[in-house]
């Protein structure tokens, strides 16, 4: 029983940690959300070129979304006309470079690996896009096409079809400050909350029970911690496989992120484990429901090949500028709850959700949540 409380300990400090800033990027997300339209962002991905990935990559950036929801509305941007390769520009920046992931990386691990998150994952969509324009045949992305226009469900498939921004000419800040803009704010804040709160959770309790009762002498030996140089070279490479089968994904893998670095993983191991979220096995299952058995091996290997090698040159450069932190994060597991700014932010920002919730249920929202895994055919996807 004690070691149960102790990894719920660690789990609940940890989610202690993270809560305002999930509020942030949510609710940020959410205006975003609220006054830029889907049929916008499609029009802006018409082909592969640099600017066009570039610009997919700040949408994406910009519009934060669990790692299913965001696999979901990739593929729905993908069949109303977006280019293949910028949709998974999209996906990848929705998940890997967004301001919450970055304020928790710096809280629960230190500022080093928020930076190395904002240079590694540009890094990631340039070496996805140059191996797309490689490997990736027109015939296949055809197929890809008719595969998605399917609408085989995945998960997340009502949440990704919903688009619920203000539809209106009006200036940006007069449709945010308008009631339809608060109400689509809200609406989006929750939404997001319910796709990421089952991962978010599982990822805790896993990151708890792994950092409660798994001793670090097996991280230790699993990592090579004691030869330099062998670390360096296997960390890129496992990392991926360990977010591959650790089923964790999008901001709920950073607190086992945080239980592998003071297992022993090198830098650029924990670089490349962060980016696998989108490798996960059921999303790699859903990648085959969505664009067939060749696109998602394609995918595959072509995402598992970036982000490793995104781990390595990430690893280089910072260790030639003396940016690798020195050793584990001693407190990471045992923080608590205590009075400090911490708590004081998570009691404004958790006074913002109260609004923002309260709006969404007062303006009926709540049907919407039961739409959340919704045939997308039903949610209006395949209409578009």
């Amino acid at each position: 029983m004690h070691a149960i409380l102790h990894a719920l300990a660690v789990a609940g400090s940890m989610a202690w940690q993270m809560l305002w800033a999930l509020i942030l990027g949510f609710a940020l997300s959410g205006v975003l959300q609220a006054v830029v339209r889907r049929s916008t962002i499609v029009d802006l991905l018409g082909d592969h070129r640099p600017r066009t990935v570039a610009v997919a990559s700040g949408l994406g950036a910009a519009s934060s979304s669990c790692s299913y929801a965001a696999v979901a509305l990739a593929r729905s941007l993908f069949r109303k006309g977006a280019d293949f390769t910028a949709a998974m520009a999209f996906e990848i920046a929705s998940t890997n470079l967004v301001l919450e992931l970055g304020i928790i990386l710096a809280l629960l691990l230190g500022w080093q690996f928020t930076v190395a998150e904002f240079v590694g994952g540009p890094i990631v969509i340039v070496l996805v896009a140059l191996l797309f324009r490689v490997f990736l045949r027109r015939r296949l992305v055809d197929r890809a096409r008719e595969q998605a226009d399917r609408g085989l469900a995945g998960s997340m498939e009502g949440h990704a079809s919903m688009d619920m921004a203000v539809d209106a000419d009006a200036p940006f800040l007069a449709r945010l400050f308008s009631r339809a803009g608060f109400t689509a704010v809200s609406n989006v804040f929750v939404m997001e909350w319910a796709a990421i709160i089952r991962d978010l959770v599982l990822g805790l309790l896993i990151a708890g029970a792994i950092g409660a009762w798994v001793p670090g002498e097996f991280w230790a030996s699993f990592f090579l911690s004691g030869h330099p140089v062998a670390s360096a070279i296997e960390g890129p490479l496992v990392g991926p496989v360990v977010a591959l089968l650790s089923f964790v994904c999008s901001v709920g893998n950073v607190p086992l992120a945080a239980v592998l670095w003071n297992g022993g993983i090198s830098f650029g191991g924990i670089v490349a484990f962060l980016f696998a979220d989108l490798l996960i096995l059921p999303i790699l299952n859903i990648y085959r429901k969505y664009y067939g058995w060749r696109m998602a091996l394609l995918v595959l290997a072509v995402f598992y090949v970036s982000m490793v090698v995104a781990g390595y040159l990430v690893e280089l450069v910072f260790g030639v500028a003396g940016l690798v932190p020195d050793g584990p994060v001693p407190d990471v597991l045992d923080r608590g709850v205590s009075w400090n700014y911490t708590t004081w932010l998570n009691i404004a920002f958790l006074l913002l959700a109260a609004v923002l919730v309260t709006r969404f249920v007062r303006q009926g929202g709540l049907p919407m949540l039961r739409h959340m895994d919704g045939d997308p055919a039903r949610s209006g996807d395949a209409a578009g």
